[in-house]
């Protein structure tokens, strides 16, 4: 019966080892995270998969069968088939993890150490946890050093949306992706004083860090593959695909400096944020749908000192007590020149002013014995300001500007899903939303001011610009196989941000008393629509690549209600403008002009109001080659055409060479474009700029305007680049550390600028701006051509020490330089009169050349004891050169160089380099909880003091036009994460 037994099992046995089944399982690190992508093959056969999302796979395979697991930077294990399920984890191999990218090529995932060029990898995972930054730009700037971002102050609409800068270019000049989709640029123009003026970016703060999985930063010029802007480099953000998983973290910090609340210590600026990402299986192998929400509130940071300067002028005290005791003598003139009421004026005057206990007898006497309205203004041109802020109860700091952050309120959402219909097609798609409502201030408008009209803000006023930012982006596609062999992707992609001005806290001075104290100033809208087909397949050693691409742009300017752009005169009627009616504009009682339209932002008007777009058509093919084992050889071609400039065609060649295992040299050389934007070429308004504190009412003029055409400024057309890099990288094994060195040179042509303002200094100007209606004007014009230069170093070591303890380390850094060459491409008529200068100014040089760091470098190290992390990361900042001039080196001069036959100041003020620490402590409650309390900039670093004579009446305790790395001080933070 034994033996009947054994034979029976035996037979079954072998039956069951010669039957296949389907084995399945989960791929993890030696940390516990999946692996996708992790390839699972049976030995000896041809029979693989790879694993998901998820790091989840199946296979069919026999009993007895050796299945192998393999991952990039991991050991390949194998293990024998026991079973229906198989999991499996894979420790590091000697030498560290590194990371997989596709971006840069349209091949097989590469390496970073193994690519043609430079591409820097950063895992959101271990940032979103451990960092105190929760928004996209301040992330890439503190961990990126050839990225560069600040938020700035006291700039209009740049205070809401960050400029952004890859190597030392503009915000133009880098190329964004979603998903390895093109990513729509932001509506608003940078036209006050930041870095990156006159430019266009796009609005990275728009797409909630917390759902994105990692960000590939390419360090190399790839117009040729990617198309327009991608001339300094390409980012391209991937949203997390996780499922089976919701996570949720809890943010709060503020910042607890030195300087808070006007330098007066405690803590402002609090910060407080939620954040959601869920996913799931949508049923079927690899599908998923994972969706994030993020919410927050930001409040402002002030960092203005006391004002200094006059308040109250003898008038405003005298207006008063007027007030106080239900008189208005405001409403007794419009234009004090022209009035009829001059004898009741002076009597009003006569009868409050011996209540001001302050006036010295020789003051009240003079103002007793003034029996007219010239007479009376002679009396009162005095400063009451100390006396007067003594009686009202006030101190300096009550008129102080708001110097630092804007406050802010967002609320943002983002998925991202996939579904396979079959083994060969899949449909996907992504896209979000943002809504974002901000608060910044203007200067204050003192009631001395022409601008301010005390019968409705008796202490003048400090007007807001509140933003509201909506952002929405969608992306949907088909991808797969086609004939079999040959890989595709099918997809178009929408997105659109809207930036609307509302003007609160302010007025119309021309108005007076019949006033609204808020307006709807209009706003921007910028939308881009792009349908991609690529098509690749690799023949051996040989990827063929192919696609086009259409892409529609529409850029919008929409009006204001009307009083938010008028001027009116004292009938209420729109101020004709005509000199001889001079007399019918409003004025102070010293007969100063009262400004039209909103203060701090005059709306758009009408005439400014715009809807235009284009459309453009690409045509590229990409080749990769594998010469040898050892040589890889990458082209890429591409013609486009727009329907406003016409055709470019560029190209790039890329090639990198193993010497050994561990040691490539690679290079790439390659031309680029950018097309104007639909910005530059239509933007026009009527603004308040300000030069050094100084207001002005200027009109910033489209390129296609009359004006412009009357001056000379050419059509834009599009900037066109010539890059090459060189580099190499290293991996040591033994000592798990990685090395990459990259060199570049980018030389660009008819670099568009924002020009100055125009003016009318020669008869010849005169008959023309008069022509035009204009009296001052600027814009946008391809005006110079710049060349660039820099090298990039990355070393990272990681390594598991064993007992729970892991060290990552991570070294990088950057030196660039970036300067003009050649002449200025300026018009003749203004060339001519002398105005070469006002094309590319000494201001605009520094912006272009020193306003940001041309060092940056960046030590992070994190340390992971079982339940316990420790991050650490220390930015250096290079010095960076403010763009306006003063005595620097305080020898009582401010020195002057001769340029273009002009004497120019030159003196600018350097502020010094600075070092910024990061650091936070993380614990893990359970495998689902975790808690991390940190700061950034720990030891309370600020930039260096301004220049007395650049502080503005002392708000400007630091400069508001440029700064490494902002102006709020240390900030302390927690975080509580939950992980289901």
């Amino acid at each position: 019966m034994k033996k009947l037994i054994f034979i029976l099992t035996l037979i079954f046995s072998v039956g069951l080892t010669a039957q296949e089944i389907k084995v399945s399982g989960v791929v993890r690190d030696d940390a516990k995270g999946t692996l996708p992508a992790a390839s699972v093959l049976v030995k000896d056969t041809s029979n693989g998969t790879t694993t998901d999302a998820d790091g989840k796979y199946s296979i069919m395979a026999k009993i007895g069968d050796i299945l192998q697991f393999s991952y990039v930077g991991l050991e390949t294990k194998s293990i024998k088939v026991t079973g229906s399920t198989v999991n499996i984890v894979l420790a590091e191999s000697g030498v560290a993890l590194q990371d997989v990218v596709i971006l840069g090529s349209r091949s097989s995932a590469r390496t970073v150490t193994e690519s043609a060029v430079p591409i820097d990898v950063i895992s959101m995972k271990d940032i979103a946890s451990q960092g105190p930054q929760v928004n996209l730009n301040q992330i890439l700037n503190m961990v990126a050093p050839s990225f560069t971002s600040n938020t700035t102050t006291v700039a209009d609409g740049t205070d809401h949306i960050d400029p952004a800068q890859l190597r030392g270019l503009g915000p133009d000049q880098v190329l964004v992706l979603v998903n390895g989709k093109r990513r729509h640029t932001s509506s608003l123009v940078n036209i006050n004083g930041s870095p990156g003026r006159g430019s266009v970016g796009t609005d990275l703060n728009s797409i909630p860090a917390f759902a994105i999985d990692r960000i590939e930063v390419l360090r190399d010029g790839a117009s040729a593959q990617y198309g327009s802007d991608a001339i300094a480099g390409v980012i391209n953000i991937n949203v997390k695909k996780d499922t089976n998983k919701f996570d949720i973290a809890l943010f709060g910090g503020s910042n607890f400096s030195k300087n808070a609340n006007d330098h007066r210590g405690g803590n402002d600026g609090n910060n407080a944020q939620i954040d959601m990402n869920y996913g799931t299986s949508l049923g079927k192998e690899k599908s998923f749908i994972n969706a994030t929400a993020s919410f927050q509130l930001r409040g402002q940071t002030s960092r203005a000192k006391d004002v200094t300067g006059g308040l109250f002028s003898a008038f405003n005290a005298i207006e008063q007590r007027g007030f106080e005791d239900g008189t208005n003598i405001n409403e007794l003139w419009g234009n004090i020149g022209n009035t009829p009421n001059s004898a009741q004026i002076v009597t009003a005057i006569h009868t409050y002013a011996p209540q001001v206990g302050y006036f010295s007898p020789e003051q009240q006497t003079s103002i007793l014995n003034a029996n007219t309205i010239g007479a009376m203004q002679t009396a009162l041109n005095f400063d009451a300001t100390e006396g007067e802020l003594a009686y009202r109860k006030l101190e300096r700091r009550n008129f102080n500007m708001k110097v630092g952050q804007s406050s802010l309120e967002s609320a943002q959402f983002f998925l991202n899903g996939a579904y396979p219909i079959n083994e060969n097609l899949e449909v996907y798609a992504f896209g979000g939303t943002s809504h974002r409502t901000g608060q910044a201030a203007g200067f204050y408008r003192k009631p001395n001011q022409s601008r301010a009209y005390t019968a409705l803000y008796p202490n003048g006023f400090l007007p807001e610009i509140h933003s509201t930012i909506n952002d929405i982006s969608a992306a949907a596609g088909l991808r797969g196989m086609l004939f079999k062999t040959w890989n595709f992707d099918l997809s178009n992609t929408y997105g659109k941000n809207s930036f609307d001005y509302n003007i609160e806290n302010t007025l119309n001075a021309t108005l007076r008393e019949d006033s609204p104290t808020e307006f709807d100033a209009g706003g921007l809208a910028f939308s881009q629509n792009t349908t991609n087909f690529d098509i690749s397949r690799k023949f051996d050693k040989l990827n063929v690549a192919f696609g086009s691409e259409y892409r529609h742009e529409n850029f919008q300017i929409i009006a204001g209600v009307p009083d938010s752009y008028n001027q009116y005169d004292i009938n209420g009627n729109v101020a004709s403008g005509i000199p001889s009616e001079s007399n019918l504009l409003p004025t102070d009682f010293y007969g100063a002009t009262r400004p039209g339209g909103a203060q701090v932002f005059p709306g758009f008007r009408p005439a400014n109001a715009i809807d235009n777009g284009r459309n453009s058509v690409a045509l590229y093919t990409d080749l990769e080659y594998d010469v040898t084992e050892k040589w890889l050889l990458n082209g890429a071609l591409r013609f486009e055409n727009y329907s406003d400039f016409g055709n470019t065609t560029n190209y790039k060649l890329a090639s990198r060479y193993k010497l050994t295992d561990n040691i490539n040299l690679r290079g790439a050389v390659s031309t680029g474009f950018r097309a104007p934007s639909l910005h530059q070429i239509y933007f026009n308004s009527t603004s308040t700029l300000f030069t050094n504190g100084v207001p002005s009412e200027v009109g910033t003029f489209s390129n296609d305007s009359q004006v412009a055409k009357l001056l000379g400024i050419p059509q834009l057309k599009q900037e066109e680049s010539q890059s090459a890099s060189i580099g190499f990288t290293a991996k040591i094994p033994e000592a798990r550390l990685t090395l990459t060195a990259d060199a570049y040179i980018v030389r660009i042509n008819d670099r568009v600028v924002l020009t100055d303002q125009f003016v009318a200094n020669t008869p010849e100007l005169v008959t023309l701006f008069n022509q035009a209606g204009a009296n001052k004007a600027g814009f946008f014009a391809n005006a110079i051509d710049t060349e660039s230069k820099g090298i990039d170093i990355v070393i990272s070591h990681k390594a598991n020490v064993g007992n729970g303890l892991t060290l990552k380390t991570d070294l990088s850094g950057t030196i660039s330089s970036t300067k003009r060459v050649g002449s200025i491409h300026a018009s003749q008529i203004l060339e001519d009169a002398g105005q070469i200068n006002s094309y590319y100014s000494e201001s605009s040089r520094v912006y272009l050349q020193e306003a940001v760091p041309r060092v940056k470098a960046n030590l992070t190290n994190s340390i992971t004891v079982n339940k316990f992390d420790f991050f650490l990361r220390n930015v250096y900042f290079g010095q960076v050169t403010d763009p306006n001039t003063g005595d620097a080196n305080g020898d009582g001069t401010v020195d002057t160089a001769v340029i273009n036959g002009q004497t120019v100041n030159v003196e600018h003020p350097i502020w010094g380099a600075k070092v910024i620490t990061d650091l936070s402590v993380g614990y893990k409650f359970t495998e689902s909880a975790k808690i991390v309390i940190g700061a950034n900039n720990l030891f309370d670093v600020y930039p260096d003091e301004n220049l007395e004579s650049l502080k503005s009446g002392n708000q400007f305790t630091y400069s508001r036009n440029v700064s490494q790395f902002g102006q709020n001080g240390r900030f302390l933070f927690a975080r509580l994460s939950f992980s289901f």
